[in-house]
């Protein structure tokens, strides 16, 4: 925003300096143009529609029709739970619901009851299949998405758990040979 803004007044700077310059003794006859004040950019913007409707609307309990079978109940013991820091001071929030196997996940305005699903990669995934959020956990970090927006919401989510497994994690230089 603060590039258009330059820009902008770039081009106008020197767009008014060639025209002044084009035709001698037209600025002698003017009187001198105001000085306008700088346009404040506001350092928080304000919500969107979509933020509101999002802020907005309840959640529920899980949809009774989902059902989970026995893999994804013992998934849900693997989820780690609490307030989880992430990269730039932000936080998810991770509590079970009720219903056993089913998590109410939050991050600032967006709220999400996700359950797991079974993953060919091995990777721990909660899904929201009607808001469309997904929380995937490795072992040594996590990250929230909004599949519906395309976008992360939050990443290098660790539980103290994760931290401890990042911290053990051996590097591997695939240059070197292995050593036995």
């Amino acid at each position: 925003m603060r590039k258009i803004l330059v820009a902008s007044f770039l081009i106008a700077a020197f767009a008014g300096s060639a025209f002044a310059q084009s035709q001698p003794g037209a600025a002698a006859d003017k009187p001198a143009a105001k000085a306008k004040k700088p346009v404040k950019v506001k350092d928080h913007p304000a919500p969107t529609h979509h933020q509101a409707i999002e802020e907005a609307t309840p959640l529920s309990e899980p949809d009774p029709t989902i059902k989970l079978n026995d893999a994804q109940l013992a998934i849900a013991k693997t989820i780690f739970t609490g307030v989880i820091q992430c990269e730039l001071g932000e936080k998810v929030t991770i509590k079970p619901m009720r219903r056993e196997g089913f998590f109410f996940v939050s991050r600032g305005i967006h709220r999400f009851v996700m359950h797991p699903e079974e993953s060919r990669t091995g990777a721990i995934r909660l899904e929201d299949p009607v808001r469309g959020g997904l929380w995937l956990q490795l072992a040594n970090k996590s990250m929230l998405m909004n599949q519906k927006e395309g976008k992360r919401l939050a990443d290098e989510c660790q539980s103290p758990e994760q931290v401890t497994y990042a911290k053990n994690m051996k590097a591997v230089n695939l240059l070197e040979p292995e050593k036995k």
